[in-house]
């Protein structure tokens, strides 16, 4: 018996002189399951591909990812929910749906808060400024961590049932809108009827003739053949969408210090390369609504005068509602 005690002191001196065990390649490989709802070969799905290949290669496949697409795990509100339960290790959240989570993200989904001519500044002030800080906080507090604000794009007003020229044309259309608030407000303002459905359910709804219309960027429509049912479209870019990559909170804080970095430095590559690939993929969208025979309007300057008339009481009114600093962060990117 004195002989084991002996022999078991003699093993704990010697793993404390040789330091702490690097847990990042030790024993079993981490594995991280993400879920998103976006279609394959779309810009976000693509940008997580890349994410789970710089992980898997920067920690030597000591870190692996596993992707749950195209809503397999539930629509981005259920996996968010599972993420801040820690049921899930990661899920994509759509900015208009984090409104869901905490009202600080409804200034992202405000209508015309953002101009595609300022989108260099407004990435800087999430990648290295004080707005990136922002999110980070908004997110913590409600138990997640950002990873990877993913590029979405620009959303845009389609229909299945007239054409859409000028914005009158927009009012009495039945709209597929998500759980935002914000976008419930905007289709009401444009004399819309507002429908929330799951984004797994809109193909279906547009089919069936549940609803009519739908606001979304080309490319993400295109992937999800969308433009199957689709018969007009108007370029509004009435608001800018982010997917968020988030974790949940209590998980990241029990990586290790390396597993930490190598998937921050992961995010960030893959990050440049999807917003890269996110403009490449809106021209092939584009191409493809021409190629359906989908009518495209691009809108007058007076149009879209009219467009961010009508929808200036919904930013009036829901910026009161959003705490900390994210509106006067926001702001001061666009310019």
């Amino acid at each position: 018996m004195k002989k084991i005690v002996l022999a078991a002191l003699s093993l704990m001196t010697a793993v404390g002189l040789a330091g702490p065990i690097d847990t990042a390649h030790a024993g079993k490989p981490l594995t991280l399951r993400i879920g998103h709802p976006m279609a394959p070969g779309n810009n976000v799905t693509v940008g997580y591909e890349k994410f789970k290949e710089l992980v898997e290669a920067k920690s030597d496949k000591q870190i692996k990812i596993q992707i749950f697409g195209s809503a397999q795990l539930g629509s981005d509100r259920v996996t968010t929910e599972a993420a801040q339960a820690g049921t899930l290790d990661m899920s994509s959240c759509s900015s208009p749906n984090m409104a869901s989570f905490s009202k600080a993200f409804m200034a992202i989904d405000l209508p015309y808060i953002t101009d595609p001519k300022f989108q260099d500044n407004f990435y800087k002030g999430l990648d290295e400024g004080e707005l990136g800080k922002e999110v980070e906080k908004a997110a913590n507090e409600i138990g997640l961590q950002p990873i990877m604000l993913s590029q979405y794009g620009y959303r845009n007003f389609v229909s299945t049932k007239k054409p859409i020229r000028t914005v009158a044309d927009l009012a009495g259309l039945k709209v597929r809108t998500t759980d935002s608030p914000v976008e419930v407000s905007v289709a009401k303002a444009l004399g819309m009827n507002p429908a929330p459905v799951a984004w797994g359910e809109t193909y279906t709804a547009l089919q069936q003739g549940t609803v009519d219309a739908e606001g979304n960027t080309f490319s993400l429509l295109n992937d999800a053949k969308h433009t199957e049912v689709l018969k007009y479209a108007m370029d509004s870019n009435h608001n800018y969408s982010m997917h968020l990559l988030l974790m949940n909170k209590k998980k990241w804080d029990g990586l290790t210090p390396e597993q930490q970095t190598i998937i921050s430095e992961a995010a960030r590559e893959a990050l440049v390369w999807q917003r890269a690939e996110s403009v490449k993929l809106e021209q092939k969208a584009w191409d493809a609504f021409k190629e359906k025979g989908i009518e495209v309007t691009i809108l007058p300057d007076a149009e879209r005068a009219k467009l961010k008339e009508l929808t200036a009481p919904v930013r009036e009114e829901f910026a009161k509602q959003i705490p900390g600093r994210m509106m006067e962060l926001l702001t001061a990117t666009q310019q």
